[in-house]
């Protein structure tokens, strides 16, 4: 086995009607950009009955018809905010409300990990939908760096949590992605193993345009990818919502 083997992303979600939310965190294949992209997917009417929008330079999910809306505990949260600190501007993207777990612990001078190690999986039976996060360093001093992180359940009772932790450096040209599912299924398999390595390209346009493209048509609802000049800190961002396109 290779272990620095990268795998197709597109060939992945082509091939996975629902892999419910996913993240991905990278550097373009030339080494000029950080590259983050979040999709939310969705089987219910409830979950399906989202958009997304941009608050600045912040996201948040926003119910599409709120008349509609049953349960918004844990489909209506921020998937990502920045933080800006002393030293580094830090982008927070999760698929659930610990975006402002993180948040509120990095205005504390708490780390990503002590943030997380207060929080746990869904709490939804009986998938127990793990909680994924990431986090983006962005540094005039240091070297662009990133970190990946899943809470989910360590048996099917949901009595105990598993808290993973994966820090990479930047490398032109890779990235990493984590879901919350393996694929379709009831209960939904949980995400399993460490996020997988795969290519991030040098068109990111065509990228977002392409990942768009490759999630399941029913289930997808919508895709937002963000990329940072790492010379200037200019900002690019794409967003897609079903609800939104013609």
């Amino acid at each position: 086995m290779d272990v620095y083997e990268k795998k197709s992303l597109l060939e992945l979600l082509r091939n996975n009607t629902y892999a419910g939310r996913g993240i991905v965190i990278g550097q373009s294949a030339d080494g000029k950009k950080a590259v983050m992209a979040y999709f939310i997917m969705g089987r219910s009417e409830n979950s399906r009955n989202r958009i997304f929008k941009e608050q600045g330079e912040d996201l948040i999910i926003h119910p599409f018809d709120v008349a509609k809306v049953e349960d918004p505990s844990l489909i209506i949260y921020s998937p990502i905010k920045v933080y800006k600190g002393l030293n580094a501007n830090i982008t927070i993207v999760t698929n659930g409300d610990q975006t402002d777990t993180i948040y509120k612990a990095l205005s504390r001078g708490e780390t990503f990990e002590e943030a997380l190690d207060t929080r746990c999986f869904e709490p939804d039976f009986p998938n127990y939908t793990p909680r994924i996060s990431g986090i983006i360093y962005l540094s005039d001093k240091e070297p662009y760096t990133y970190k990946l992180n899943i809470l989910k359940s360590a048996d099917k009772k949901g009595l105990a949590c598993i808290r993973s932790t994966f820090s990479y450096p930047s490398i032109p040209g890779t990235g990493h992605f984590i879901s919350t599912y393996v694929k379709n299924g009831t209960p939904l398999p949980s995400f399993v193993g460490e996020p997988m390595r795969i290519d991030i390209p040098i068109d990111l346009n065509e990228f977002a345009l392409n990942l768009w493209d490759s999630l399941n048509f029913d289930n997808k609802i919508s895709l937002y990818v963000r990329s940072v000049d790492l010379e200037t800190g200019k900002t690019e961002n794409m967003m897609f919502n079903k609800h939104e396109c013609k």
